[in-house]
């Protein structure tokens, strides 16, 4: 595809990146090579990165993995977490958490600790839907750390179900695809309807492909949503013209962006080290 000319410094706060190659998930997968120059062709200056969402696994080493690919690449790392409590109120659901503890590829506090502290790392990533929730003490300690956590939503981790479980607490909240993917427009407005009830709660926009919901997130509340492009599974210069044909003003098209973004993950910044 030809390089992108649109003016503006975008940053990208949703890519996948797969660090070991003989260990592809499903769905597209690039090296960090072709992912650094797609975004490159579509004038993404910085991308957030993290590992595919695999179940029942210790996210240690794939996060270790996309933090050394991210070395001299225009790539900030976030580690993926998971947990021990299951979305929802099923009853089953209810039964599982009442009884549930960590195995060894749960995600602990001391792992969340070890991320924090590790200049490698920048924030965290979790999928509810291939993971499950974090427990109370996780959560603390995602809380101590203060960093942003990028949450995917599903039909099981809906916007009520975030509501209740992790949003409110004292580290940015950034809910994935507007808590709607694949394409359920009416989880999208309910966490659209979220950002005027935290203040913490930020959406990024990889796969929301209707105009009439990212217009109305950028008017009703420019300085919460989040570029993404949802790499390498829709090419950045996709994503990229989606958020350019909006009907908004320079300025909203300038926070999503990039201003919002490097307010919330410091290492977005133009004169961030990473």
């Amino acid at each position: 595809m030809l390089e992108l000319e649109h003016g503006f410094r975008v940053v990208d706060s949703y890519a996948r990146l797969t660090p070991d190659r003989r260990e592809q998930p499903r769905g597209r997968s690039i090296t960090p090579d072709r992912l650094e120059r797609e975004m490159h062709q579509a004038g993404i200056t910085r991308s957030i990165v993290f590992p595919p969402a695999t179940p029942e696994t210790s996210y240690v080493a794939p996060n270790n993995g996309v933090a050394r690919r991210s070395v001299d690449r225009p790539f900030v790392a976030f580690a993926r977490i998971n947990g021990t409590r299951r979305p929802g109120s099923t009853a089953t659901n209810c039964l599982h958490n009442a009884v549930a503890r960590r195995k060894e590829f749960h995600t602990t506090p001391e792992d969340v600790e070890k991320y924090a502290y590790d200049d490698r790392f920048h924030g965290f990533v979790l999928d509810p839907l291939t993971d499950d929730l974090p427990d109370e003490d996780v959560l603390d300690t995602l809380e101590e750390t203060g960093l942003p956590l990028l949450v995917r939503g599903s039909a099981d981790a809906t916007p009520a179900e975030l509501a209740e479980t992790i949003l409110g607490r004292s580290f940015p909240v950034i809910i994935a695809h507007f808590g709607g993917h694949p394409l359920d427009r009416s989880k999208m407005h309910e966490t659209i309807d979220l950002l005027a009830e935290f203040d913490d709660c930020y959406v990024e926009t990889s796969f929301v492909k209707y105009r009439d919901l990212l217009e109305r997130a950028l008017l009703e509340h420019p300085d919460r949503v989040l570029f993404g492009s949802g790499a390498p599974a829709c090419h950045p210069n996709v994503a990229v013209m989606e958020i350019l044909t909006l009907d908004v003003s320079e300025d909203k098209l300038w926070r999503a962006f990039s201003k919002n973004a490097c307010r919330v993950i410091d290492a977005l910044a133009p004169d961030a080290y990473v």
